[in-house]
């Protein structure tokens, strides 16, 4: 059975009672990388960022690198409701653990174009447990507006401009144990964990 992991209470107020809406708060469900895991994709920016010193992007510090599962929206402040919905639907996800493989860089299209690691296969687990989020999101929370395809990645860097060309990288194998509830504000650096939900080995 999934667990629901919270912030002490003497926070929860300012989080969900009503903050300043000159604020944006931002709430997605993410695959967050364990201490070894986010090492080695900070070593492949660093073997990137060698083999292409013209490459001109804002760089993401590695204590964010994180795989987006489902984006909640951004929101003036965070609605108690809206919180408890999205909560109960992780609490209704089965899934066991897995292991993804990032073996390609390559950029996507945006107006910072940004610079992602990626699998060149299909990860079926983790297009699973997508598939399985999404379902539960649908139920809990009235009016969610859900992506209808999936593109697993970690983006790396925001380029200023440049395109970076599909790579071969040196592959980084996530053990996928749990995905997390992440409130972010935006255009502030740290990230929120407000829920880890563990991936079962067996399912009742």
């Amino acid at each position: 059975m999934a667990i629901r992991q919270t912030l002490p209470e003497t926070h929860q107020p300012d989080l969900l009672g009503g903050i300043a809406s000159t604020e944006v708060h931002r709430l997605f469900f993410a695959l967050l990388p364990d201490a070894t895991t986010r090492e080695r994709l900070a070593a492949v920016v660093a073997a990137l960022r060698a083999a292409r010193p013209s490459l001109r992007a804002r760089w993401i510090h590695p204590d964010r690198y994180h795989a987006t599962l489902h984006y909640l929206g951004d929101h003036a402040a965070l609605r108690p409701g809206l919180f408890d919905g999205v909560v109960a639907a992780a609490e209704n996800v089965r899934a066991i653990p897995f292991t993804w493989t990032l073996d390609s860089a390559t950029s996507f299209r945006g107006r910072e174009p940004p610079c992602v690691l990626q699998g060149m296969e299909t990860c079926a687990p983790l297009q699973q447990l997508w598939q399985a989020l999404g379902k539960t999101l649908a139920l809990a929370v009235q009016g969610v507006r859900l992506e209808r395809n999936f593109t697993p990645h970690v983006t790396l860097a925001y380029s200023r401009g440049t395109m970076l060309p599909e790579l071969v990288v040196e592959p980084v194998t996530w053990p996928v144990t749990e995905f997390a509830l992440i409130h972010h504000v935006v255009g502030q650096g740290a990230y929120q964990i407000l829920g880890r939900w563990p991936l079962m080995a067996s399912q009742p």
